[in-house]
């Protein structure tokens, strides 16, 4: 989940790929960057001694210039290879475990590989229920919703409803329904998560979208913060207002960031529907009610939809969406 920095005196929203609250599920240690980093080298080192040693000068200097630019991390992509999913790999899908199946997909359809997602559609529905939400999986899907592709968040919204064991049925939408409105604090949060991610795979969109709003003026904030989260999630038109009035009036400051964040970089909503929210923020901009924080975040909300790294300034940013309609 997308998160910006603000005041360190505020408690961040919980990054949420599927992991909720009070889980025990830990991710796993991470590889050490320096030590691979090493490695790597290593390796690109040796190649160009041998390029060296097997050819003449001029191809040695040439060599090390392709080792070289690959070291710098600089320029245009480099592909390894085709993004394509292989007919090998596809044959040898039938051999694996559901897990493993769910697990090398979602990591293709990360990679942007051709095929991928039509893969984990033609094959979640068999999933549900098989599934489990180990560290590994719940990091690819924390991963595939970071996506600057919003198919590839759409596959990760599969598997983890696959993962979750959640029906794409109507039945299934009313009875979260209930749980979002009068369950436990816990029942409530997961209902409302998972009702966006529902609603985003067509389930009653509509219903689901009442179902968020009115919990947007629960007194509870953090049955608000996940009604924000599922809002963004689900990702339609309708879902814009009711993010834009959180975003100004909330009181609480983890709400208000998640809203302006949801409209900006998380959730499904396509360039289009974020670039629509310019002007209503540019306003905010230049509200003088909001804080300082709230502030902050109107122009970190602005750059994001935009790519505009302009200052925290009203006139600038006005003059700027007043020259790009022309």
């Amino acid at each position: 989940m997308h998160t910006w920095e603000g005041n360190p005196d505020l408690k961040p929203a919980p990054d949420f790929g599927t992991l909720g609250p009070g889980s025990d599920l830990q991710p796993r240690a991470p590889r050490d960057p320096q030590a691979l980093r090493v490695r790597v080298i290593a390796v690109l080192v040796a190649a160009a001694l041998m390029g060296l040693l097997f050819a003449g000068t001029k191809n040695a200097r040439a060599a090390w210039s392709q080792i070289a630019e690959l070291l710098s991390l600089h320029g245009k992509p480099q592909p390894a290879s085709p993004a394509i999913l292989s007919e090998h790999e596809i044959e040898q899908l039938g051999q694996h475990s559901v897990q493993k199946q769910a697990e090398l997909l979602l990591e293709r359809a990360i990679n942007h590989y051709d095929g991928a997602n039509d893969q984990i559609a033609a094959r979640v529905d068999r999933w549900r229920g098989s599934l489990k939400l180990t560290s590994q999986l719940n990091s690819q899907i924390t991963t595939g919703m970071n996506s600057n592709d919003l198919r590839v968040r759409a596959a990760a919204i599969e598997v983890d409803l696959a993962a979750l064991d959640q029906a794409k049925t109507p039945a299934n939408v009313d009875r979260l329904a209930q749980e979002a409105e009068s369950g436990s604090q816990q029942q409530r949060i997961w209902a409302l998560w998972t009702l966006g991610l529902l609603g985003n795979r067509g389930v009653e969109p509509d219903r689901v979208s009442q179902v968020l709003t009115s919990q947007l003026h629960d007194s509870n904030p953090e049955v608000r913060h996940w009604a924000v989260e599922g809002l963004a999630y689900l990702g339609t038109d309708d879902t814009i207002a009711p993010l834009l009035e959180t975003f100004h009036d909330d009181p609480s400051p983890m709400v208000r960031e998640r809203a302006a964040c949801s409209l900006a970089q998380s959730g499904m909503l396509n360039e289009q529907q974020r670039r629509s929210v310019v002007p209503k923020l540019l306003d905010y901009a230049e509200d003088t009610a909001l804080d300082a924080q709230t502030h902050a975040w109107v122009y970190h909300a602005l750059r994001d939809i935009t790519g505009q790294n302009l200052p925290a300034d009203p006139a600038a940013w006005r003059n700027w969406y007043s020259t790009s309609q022309n």
